[in-house]
C-alpha cells in the first residue's frame, strides 16, 4: 500500500487509524516518522514518504515519533493473511527466529538461501531481516525500560543486543532519547513495575468484538494450563528460555496484559504469541465489508462487528487438543487434555490463581502409552501418530510454516479428517481461509439462515468469503447459544 502515495496521503490527512501498520509516514522536513493516526498537525504531502516498514523507516535516517510512538502500532495485517515467503519470514522474524539463530537459522527454516530472502525482505519492505529485528529490539528495550525496573545492563541483553553499546546506540537513534530518558518520562512520578512482571498494552485495529474471543477462549480452558480469572483469561507459556505466564483482559480500546517471565529474553516472543493468539493484527473493516456483501451474513456483522479468530500461543499443544476434541462434547475434550497436561506437563508456580502446568510438548508425548489414553482405539492411533510426526519435525505448524504442505501432511495421518484439518489450519497455521464446512455449529448456523447445509453445497457459497471464510466461521458460531460465543460472567 506505501506505494500508493494519494491513498497514504489521503489516510495521514484524515488522521486514519485503521492503517496504522500498515505504513509509516516519514517527513523529510522533522526526519520523524508517525503512525497515520498521528495527532500532531498533518505535513504537507510535498514533505511526506511512506514506508512499509519501522525498520525501513529507520534505515532511511528517521526517529520514531515521541507523540504517536509508531512503533507501537498494530501489525500489518498481511503477515497473517499471506502464506508467501515474506509473510512466513515476518511471522519468524516477530516469533525472535532471528535474535535466537540468525538470519541463516531463519532461511533454513524457510528452505531458501541467505541472498534469496534478504533480496525479497529487501525488495518488499525496504529492510533486510537484521534491520527488522534490530527494530523489534529496539521496541522490546523500550517496553523493558518503561515497565520494568531493571538495570539498563540487564535490559541490553533480555532485548537481545549483544553489548550495552549497541543498546544505547539504537535506543539514542530510533527513539533521540537515551535509555534512562525514556524511563524518567514514562515514570511521571509513578514507581516503576515489579522486575519480571510486565504490564502492557496490546493495541488493535477497532472495532473489536470480544465475546467469541475470549468466550472460545475461556469455554475450552484445559484445567491447570488455562482458566478465566477475574475478568481476564490466563494461561501458561512454553518459550524459548523459560516459562511464563500472562493474564489478557479484554479493555475498549486495548487489551491490557499482564506477563510473568522466568527469562526476559522472552518479551518480544511472547508478546507476539499472545497477539496472535487474539488475532490483534487483523483489519476487522475489510473482513466485515466483504462479509457483509452476503445478504446472509450482514445482519450477523452489523450486529457484533470485528470478531476475531481465536487463535493459539502453541501450533502443536492446539492440533493435539483438536484430535482429542474429534467426536466429543467441550467438556469431555477439557478433560482429556487436562489429564495429559497433570500427567506430561512441566508444573508451574502460580501464586495468583490456579495455573499448574504448561501442557506437555510434542517430545514429552512421543512416548505416550496409547493405552493410558480413555480414549477409543482409533482415537488413540490418531493422538499417537500426530504426536510422532510433530515430534521427529515431519510437519511444521510454526508461524513459518507453509500452510499447504502442512495440511497435506495432516490429512495423510490416520484419524485426521477434513474437520480436524481445518480447524488446525484455522488456529495452529492461522489460515484467515480455514472453513469447517462439516461442522455441526456451521450447518447449524446455516440452515437457521436460509444457506445450504450440506458441506459440497456450502463449500460452493462459501467462495463469495474468500478470503476471510475463518471470520465467516465465527459469525455463522455466533447464531448458536454456546458458551464459546459470550464472555464469561
Amino acid at each position: 500500500m506505501y506505494e500508493d502515495t494519494e491513498r497514504c496521503v489521503r489516510a495521514v490527512l484524515s488522521k486514519d487509524a485503521r492503517f496504522d501498520g500498515w505504513f509509516f509516514t516519514a517527513v523529510r522536513t522533522t526526519g520523524i516518522y508517525c503512525r497515520p493516526s498521528c495527532p500532531v498537525v498533518p505535513p504537507k504531502p510535498e514533505n511526506m514518504t511512506f514506508h512499509p516498514s519501522a525498520a525501513a523507516a529507520q534505515q532511511a535516517g528517521y526517529r520514531a515519533c515521541k507523540r504517536c510512538r509508531p512503533d507501537t502500532s498494530p501489525g500489518s495485517p498481511e503477515w497473517n493473511q499471506r502464506a508467501d515467503l515474506v509473510a512466513r519470514a515476518m511471522r519468524l522474524i516477530a516469533d525472535g527466529v532471528v535474535d535466537r539463530a540468525g538470519v541463516p537459522g531463519l532461511a533454513a527454516r524457510l528452505g531458501y538461501s541467505v541472498r534469496q530472502v534478504e533480496r525479497q525482505l529487501l525488495a518488499e519492505l525496504g529492510a533486510g531481516p537484521l534491520a527488522l529485528a534490530r527494530a523489534q529490539r529496539a521496541q522490546t528495550a523500550r517496553l523493558l525500560i518503561e515497565t520494568s525496573a531493571l538495570p539498563m545492563g540487564d535490559v541490553a541483553f533480555a532485548a537481545g543486543f549483544a553489548s550495552i553499546r549497541a543498546f544505547n546506540d539504537t535506543v539514542r537513534e530510533v527513539f533521540a532519547l537515551s535509555p534512562t530518558e525514556l524511563r524518567s518520562r514514562a515514570a511521571r512520578g509513578r514507581p516503576p513495575k515489579t522486575a519480571g512482571l510486565l504490564s502492557l498494552r496490546l493495541p488493535f485495529r477497532a472495532p473489536l468484538c470480544p465475546d467469541n474471543l475470549f468466550g472460545h477462549l475461556a469455554a475450552t480452558a484445559v484445567p491447570g494450563v488455562e482458566e478465566w480469572r477475574d475478568g481476564a483469561y490466563r494461561r501458561t507459556l512454553r518459550l524459548p528460555h523459560g516459562q511464563g505466564l500472562v493474564a489478557l483482559r479484554p479493555l475498549p480500546d486495548h487489551v491490557a496484559c499482564q506477563l510473568a517471565l522466568t527469562d526476559l529474553r522472552d518479551l518480544a516472543t511472547a508478546i507476539s504469541r499472545c497477539r496472535r493468539l487474539l488475532d490483534l493484527d487483523a483489519d476487522p473493516v475489510a473482513v466485515d465489508d466483504l462479509l457483509r456483501e452476503d445478504p446472509a451474513l450482514a445482519p450477523l456483522v452489523d450486529k457484533a462487528p470485528g470478531r476475531r479468530v481465536p487463535r493459539t500461543v502453541d501450533p502443536a499443544e492446539f492440533a493435539v487438543r483438536a484430535v482429542l476434541g474429534q467426536q466429543v462434547s467441550t467438556a469431555a475434550a477439557r478433560t482429556h487434555a487436562a489429564r495429559l497436561a497433570a500427567a506430561h506437563g512441566e508444573p508451574v508456580a502460580d501464586a495468583a490463581g490456579g495455573l499448574t502446568h504448561l501442557f506437555p510438548s510434542s517430545g514429552a508425548l512421543a512416548g505416550l502409552d496409547p493405552a493410558a489414553l480413555a480414549l477409543p482405539r482409533a482415537r488413540r492411533a490418531a493422538v499417537t501418530g500426530l504426536v510422532a510426526a510433530l515430534a521427529a519435525d515431519e510437519i511444521d505448524l510454526s508461524p513459518g510454516g507453509d500452510r499447504d504442505a502442512a495440511r497435506a501432511r495432516l490429512g495423510a495421518l490416520p484419524g485426521l479428517g477434513p474437520w480436524t484439518v481445518e480447524t488446525i489450519a484455522m488456529r495452529s497455521l492461522g489460515d484467515p481461509d480455514a472453513f469447517v464446512p462439516t461442522d455441526l455449529g456451521v450447518k447449524l448456523a446455516a440452515r437457521s439462515l436460509g444457506l445450504p447445509s450440506t458441506p459440497a453445497a456450502l463449500t460452493g457459497r462459501s467462495r463469495a468469503w474468500r478470503p476471510w471464510r475463518a471470520y465467516a466461521v465465527q459469525y455463522l458460531w455466533a447464531t448458536g447459544d454456546h458458551p464459546v460465543n459470550r464472555l464469561p460472567v
